[in-house]
């Protein structure tokens, strides 16, 4: 498969039009934004680590029965995707309080949640990704109902499939944000599973393997990169 022109690039990836037009060529950078751009850096060999880490968790998806854009690897940094319309709605699922979660129902982090909880927020970088219910996609016709069921039950099958495959390498999934498009009329699963998108804490330390050590300045941020990607291939 041939790399054309891009046609676009976000914060953590830059896409580009292939010589087929049902897939994209997607190339991982190692560019990091946090709180909605207002944080910019770059933490080394993330687009590796994001890219492979992503990789790994598609093919557990695809092994499981769920559909996601994932086509192959091409290199360390790059793959191709299935070419997708986009669907404005991002979805978060919640196991442990952290986060905004925190600051929104004033439990500290760590709580750990009786029951999953899903949220939606609007997919526009403008509008700082607000936080949307149901009826706000209704009325902004984001999706049908029919497709935010679908979405719903993807992401909680998702949610039971990562945690159990974590959880022989010490793992909590703390939370993580989906996004989901159209492929041919069929709504799938698309963007990334990685550090940047997942919290990941370690099991008995709690220590954080994840993009909120360089948004809290924790240090050791590719380290942490590193040590998910290590215990989820052996790769060092």
């Amino acid at each position: 498969m041939e790399k054309l022109e891009m046609m676009y690039e976000g914060k953590a990836k830059k896409v580009y039009k292939t010589d087929s037009p049902d897939c994209y060529w997607v190339e991982y950078k190692d560019d990091a934004t946090a709180f909605n751009g207002q944080k910019k850096g770059t933490i080394d060999n993330k687009g590796i680590v994001n890219n492979k880490v992503s990789s790994v968790f598609f093919k557990l998806m695809e092994s499981k029965g769920i559909p996601t854009h994932f086509v192959e690897l091409v290199n360390d940094r790059e793959m191709i995707v299935k070419a997708l319309q986009i669907i404005k709605v991002e979805v978060v699922v919640r196991n442990i309080v952290a986060g905004t979660l925190a600051k929104r129902v004033g439990l500290p982090e760590g709580t750990i949640l009786p029951k999953t909880v899903l949220e939606y927020y609007y997919k526009d970088d403008d509008l700082g990704d607000p936080l949307i219910n149901a009826s706000h996609i209704a009325a902004l016709e984001l999706a049908t109902p029919e497709q935010m069921n679908y979405i719903k039950d993807i992401a909680l099958k998702v949610n039971d499939i990562m945690r159990e495959f974590l959880a022989p390498v010490n793992i909590d999934l703390i939370d993580f944000k989906l996004e989901f498009g159209l492929h041919k009329g069929q709504v799938i699963l698309g963007d990334e599973i990685s550090p940047d998108t997942c919290r990941f804490w370690d099991k008995t330390t709690g220590e954080k393997l994840d993009k909120d050590r360089f948004r809290r300045d924790l240090g050791n941020v590719e380290g942490a990169y590193q040590e998910v990607l290590r215990r989820l291939t052996g790769e060092e």
